[in-house]
C-alpha cells in the first residue's frame, strides 16, 4: 500500500483538532496552522477542500473560522483519504473511482496478482472506512493515559 500524502496527514491532524472541540467553537486558519504545526498557505488549500466537500463548515469576518460539519464519529479515514489523496487502491483494476485494466493483462478475473490485491485491499478498505475521528482521538488518549491495550483487530 502507499503512504498517505503529507496533505492526507495535515488534513487529518486538523479534523481531530476541530473534532477534540465542542462543536460549536470556530478556528481561524492561522491558528490552526500554529497549533498543528502546518504551513498556512497548504492548510488554506486543505481547508477549501474539506469545506467543498462538506466536511467542515466555515464562517467569514470577525469570529468566524471552522468547525466540524459533521460529528466526528461519522468522519473516516476511508472518507477523509479519498477525498484529498483520490483513488486508494494498489492496482487500477481495483479502483472503484477510476477502474483502468491493466494493459498487460489477458483476463483479470483469473490475475493471481488482482486476486491477492484485492484481498488487501478489502480488508485495508474496511479497517479505513471504519475508522473514525472518534476512534483516533480515543486510541491516542489510551495511549497517553498509559491504560490498557490498545486493539487493532478486524
Amino acid at each position: 500500500m502507499n503512504y498517505i500524502s503529507q496533505k492526507a496527514k495535515y488534513a487529518i491532524k486538523v479534523l481531530i483538532a476541530l473534532a477534540k472541540e465542542d462543536g460549536t467553537t470556530l478556528f481561524h486558519n492561522n491558528e490552526l496552522a500554529e497549533r498543528e504545526r502546518i504551513p498556512p498557505k497548504f492548510l488554506e488549500i486543505i481547508l477549501r477542500e474539506l469545506r467543498n466537500a462538506g466536511v467542515l463548515h466555515s464562517r467569514r469576518g470577525k469570529g468566524g473560522g471552522y468547525s466540524l460539519a459533521q460529528h466526528p464519529s461519522s468522519i473516516t479515514l476511508g472518507q477523509v483519504l479519498r477525498l484529498i489523496d483520490g483513488p486508494q487502491a494498489p492496482l487500477p483494476c481495483l479502483s472503484r473511482m477510476s477502474y483502468r485494466k491493466c494493459d498487460e493483462c489477458i483476463d483479470e478475473h483469473t490475475c493471481g496478482i488482482r486476486l491477492s490485491m484485492q484481498i488487501i485491499y478489502d480488508a485495508t478498505s474496511r479497517l479505513l472506512d471504519s475508522t473514525t475521528l472518534t476512534d483516533i482521538i480515543r486510541r491516542a488518549d489510551v495511549a497517553k493515559a498509559g491504560t490498557g491495550a490498545l486493539s487493532f483487530d478486524i
